[in-house]
């Protein structure tokens, strides 16, 4: 495929991206108090490359850390209905030459886990990819043996590429990586798709969707 007209594409510059039910901010120390509460729960980090912070001074030391990085670019997950920052993820293994990127150090705390604020913060930073910056692929990828983040890359409409194998050492272990990736060619049905989900008249009053993601 030859593409006579391709340019480099921008990189993220941590402009806020606004959506319906989500908030998507640069990390900062505004949202510390909220994210911190967020950031608890062990279980969440069990495939992150980052541990549990010990006390709220070793959270804040990570913050301090992430706020100052460009790839990882860190975003706050505000939920709008709230304004509590209920979650984090990042912009990461950027290659504006060749128009790839990645969504990845996901921790979406326990208000917004499998919900629409999650959902639209995936969707949200994919559409930024796309339509706004231009990008041709959007990656995912985690440890071959995290079936929850599998099952919700397949969910949210990556594609399966296969498995690299020996690919990392995380935490003093092997990682096999699985990967998964949308493309620009794709996007328009995926995103649409997502957008029908995430329509206001999917949720009943309590926020319980009508129809399933995978059933749209």
């Amino acid at each position: 495929m030859t593409l006579a007209d391709w340019t480099t594409r921008p990189r993220p510059d941590g402009t806020p991206i606004e959506g319906r039910y989500a908030r998507l901010e640069k990390l900062d120390a505004k949202r510390g108090d909220t994210l911190y509460e967020a950031s608890l729960d062990p279980v969440r980090y069990r495939w992150l490359f980052d541990q549990p912070p010990a006390d709220r001074a070793a959270f804040d030391r990570w913050r301090e850390g992430a706020e100052r990085g460009t790839d990882p670019l860190f975003y706050a997950v505000i939920d709008r209905a709230t304004g509590r920052a209920e979650g984090r993820q990042a912009f990461l293994r950027m290659a504006p030459e060749h128009g790839v990127i990645e969504i990845g150090s996901i921790l979406w705390g326990p208000r917004i886990a499998r919900t629409r604020v999650a959902t639209e913060a995936l969707w949200l930073f994919a559409q930024h990819a796309f339509t706004t910056l231009g990008y041709r692929r959007f990656e995912w990828k985690c440890d071959s043996e995290n079936t929850p983040s599998r099952e919700a890359a397949l969910r949210f409409g990556f594609t399966f590429e296969g498995i690299f194998k020996q690919h990392m050492v995380v935490k003093q272990k092997n990682r096999d990586t699985a990967w998964f990736a949308i493309v620009d060619g794709d996007w328009p049905r995926i995103g649409a798709r997502m957008e029908r989900w995430l329509d206001p008249a999917n949720f009943d009053a309590a926020g319980l969707q009508r129809r399933a993601l995978i059933d749209i």
